[in-house]
């Protein structure tokens, strides 16, 4: 990351975000803000989109972030009133919260210059910053993601939902695991939203190809892929962390719940790109079994 500067992987993720209010004639997740706060970066993109494979990599970021939203809604249903946003990037939720007047306070953790960078982006899209929102400048470098929410106003010992998108693949396992305990030994009761990718040795011989071309890019621009888990022992890890309900859905089926026109033969298929939501406390599926208006 460049000072004053987003990482190049959340800059890609909004920008598939805004690709996708633009191109896909079916919209699984609609996010209005994503294309204003891109500003012109955002636009001439359409020529670059021949690629099926970016098209599915776009539906995926889409569905990924419906997914979370559902979860946090149901979550709010259930009286969460805090939501921590981890490696918030250019994510919009915030700026779009539709549960603000039940009382949902959000938490944006990012690097302190990433952060910088994002409020001068919304200044000059004239979005305006929301009295719920409260920015958390973490430098993992020098503090921990503890004292940045204690700092900001966080309540560890209310319940708390944590989305936390785009950013596993690219730390540790170790990194991973501090962060996930830290969030299931919350006193209040938590839920957390997270993607992740199965190794490349569970891909299909194509899939390894579209996965090295991938991992060459984005190690060239300073962020390397560096863990990756097995479905079956990630959640046996997660409850042994302390989750007690994990539920996880590869991207085929993901993308195939929210799309009305998926392929027939959608369930049979599978993706080793996930998403995965863990809680702290046991309550009924509420993951795309309910979807919001998307």
């Amino acid at each position: 990351m460049q000072p004053r500067s987003p990482s190049r992987t959340a800059w890609l993720a909004a920008a598939h975000r805004a690709d996708h209010q633009k191109l896909d004639a079916e919209r699984l997740f609609h996010d209005p803000l994503a294309v204003r706060m891109l500003g012109a970066d955002a636009e001439g993109r359409d020529d670059a989109d021949a690629a099926s494979g970016r098209r599915r990599i776009r539906l995926f970021i889409a569905a990924r972030s419906r997914f979370a939203e559902d979860r946090l809604a149901a979550a709010v249903r259930r009286g969460v009133r805090q939501l921590v946003v981890l490696g918030a990037g250019l994510d919009t939720f915030a700026y779009r919260n539709p549960h603000e007047v039940a009382g949902l306070r959000v938490f944006e953790v990012d690097h302190p210059a990433t952060q910088a960078w994002k409020r001068e982006r919304l200044a000059d899209a004239g979005i305006p910053l929301p009295p719920s929102l409260t920015f958390a400048p973490v430098d993992f470098e020098r503090e921990s993601l503890a004292d940045g929410l204690t700092a900001a106003g966080f309540d560890p010992a209310r319940p708390a939902f944590f989305s936390w998108l785009g950013v596993v693949p690219y730390l540790t396992r170790d990194a991973v695991f501090a962060t996930l305990g830290l969030i299931a030994g919350l006193p209040g009761g938590t839920e957390a939203v997270f993607d992740y990718s199965e190794p490349p040795s569970a891909m299909t011989p194509r899939g390894r190809v579209s996965h090295r071309a991938r991992a060459a890019r984005v190690a060239a621009v300073g962020e390397p892929f560096l863990s990756y888990f097995a479905p079956e022992r990630l959640a046996a890890d997660l409850r042994a962390a302390g989750f007690d309900a994990v539920e996880d859905l590869d991207a085929v089926r993901l993308v195939s719940h929210y799309a009305a026109h998926a392929p027939a033969d959608a369930r049979e298929r599978r993706s080793t790109a996930h998403v995965l939501s863990a809680t702290t406390v046991s309550a009924p599926p509420t993951g795309p079994a309910t979807p919001s208006a998307g």
